[in-house]
Formats: structure tokens, sequence, C-alpha cells
């Protein structure tokens, strides 16, 4: 797996090239935003620093995703939640702030991909079950990946994508954390639990509506207040 590592700091980008050849990864490493992209399409995963000396990381990922389904993790210093919304917003699989553990963020690189090959076009995973799926003014084509609120398109990250596609195959059924964990990143780690509050918040915020994902205090998510 190739992975591209975005990031201006030099040590920084040094020592975490090093742990991720020492993992088995194949790495490229660039220092501008300008480099991201035109090396973006020879990578298998991205790790996008944003804090860059020519374009923010926020606009690469927006030109990313605006051209490409490569699976993007930002690593930043930047802690804000809403920095971490408008990240996922912007299409980001995955948000991990720095300073962090090395070993979370392969377990994070792990993840993504195999998140996102499960949900590629043709594996089958995510369209068992109805292809279509309605919740009042929520449709959701399953096959195509799509989502239409009260006709109009929602614009979804692969994760908040499968994130609804879970609870909106049982609404009203109550899915634990470590549910939704497993079913989403592949993986009941409680590394992902900040992660999961963030896609939750962000999905809410797209579909304009907080009731329409319910929160279980202590337990978990369901569709439907």
């Amino acid at each position: 797996m190739r992975v591209l590592v975005v990031e201006d700091d030099d040590r920084l980008a040094a020592a975490l090239s090093d742990v991720l050849r020492q993992h088995g990864f194949d790495v490229d490493r660039v220092g501008t935003g300008a480099d991201a992209l035109r090396c973006s399409g020879a990578a298998d995963i991205v790790l996008l620093d944003l804090g860059l000396p020519d374009l923010d990381g926020m606009e690469v990922c927006r030109r990313l995703r605006a051209r490409s389904d490569v699976p993007v993790i930002i690593v930043t210093a930047r802690s804000e939640q809403t920095a971490r919304l408008h990240g996922l917003n912007l299409g980001a699989d995955d948000y991990l702030v720095k300073p962090f553990d090395l070993r979370e963020l392969v377990a994070r690189i792990h993840a993504v991909t195999r998140r996102t090959a499960r949900a590629a076009p043709g594996s089958g995973t995510a369209t068992d079950g109805a292809d279509v799926l309605v919740h009042g003014d929520l449709r959701i084509d399953v096959r195509r990946r799509e989502v239409l609120l009260a006709g109009d398109v929602c614009a979804l990250t692969a994760k908040e994508f499968d994130l609804l596609v879970l609870l909106a195959r049982e609404p009203g059924v109550v899915f634990r954390r470590e549910q939704i964990l497993s079913a989403v990143w592949g993986s009941s780690w409680k590394g992902h639990g900040h992660t999961l509050e963030v896609h939750v918040g962000s999905l809410r915020s797209k579909l304009a509506s907080r009731a329409l994902i319910g929160t279980v205090r202590g337990v978990g998510y369901r569709l439907g207040s």
C-alpha cells in the first residue's frame, strides 16, 4: 500500500515515513499542497497536514475530494471541534490530532483502507439488504451510494454514508457504540470513540436535523428520536 505523507515539517515527516515503512507501507512524502495534488494519483491513502506553506490543508482536502475517492486522514495540531467537523464535511475519512501515538495512526490507516475497500463498487458489502431505504424525507440509494433529503442531494463522506445506512436499515433500533465501530470502522478499538461522535455531529449537520439521529446516553445511537 502506498501512503502519501503531506507534511512540511522535515523531522516529523522523516520519523513518520520511517515508522510507516517499518509497518510495510510504501511512502512518498511532499511538503506543499500543490505537490500533494500533483502526486495524489499514485497514492492508496493520503495523510494530510493542514499547516502547509502554500495552500491550507482544508483547501487541499476539498480539491482532492472533488477529483478523487482516495482515502484522506487529516493529521494536524488543530484540535477544535469546528476544525474536525469542517475537515470531515470536506470529505476527509478520519481526523487525528497531534501529538499522537504512531501505533494509533497505523491502526487508523488500516481501518480506513479496510472500510473503503469494502465500500468499493462491486464489493457487494454495501448493497446487502434493501437497495433503497426511505425514512420520511430521507431517501438512501444504497447501490448508488446517494442520499436525497427532501429531493435534494446530500453529499456525505464514505463513513458518514455507511453510518447512516447502518442506522437506516433498522430505524428505531439502538446500535451500541461498539457495534457501530465494528460495522463502520471495521474495529471495536476504542480509539475511534471520539471520531464516531464527530461523524455523528457532522451527519446531523448535513441532514439539518439533530432529532433524526437520536442519542441514547451511555449506549449508542438510533435513527429517529
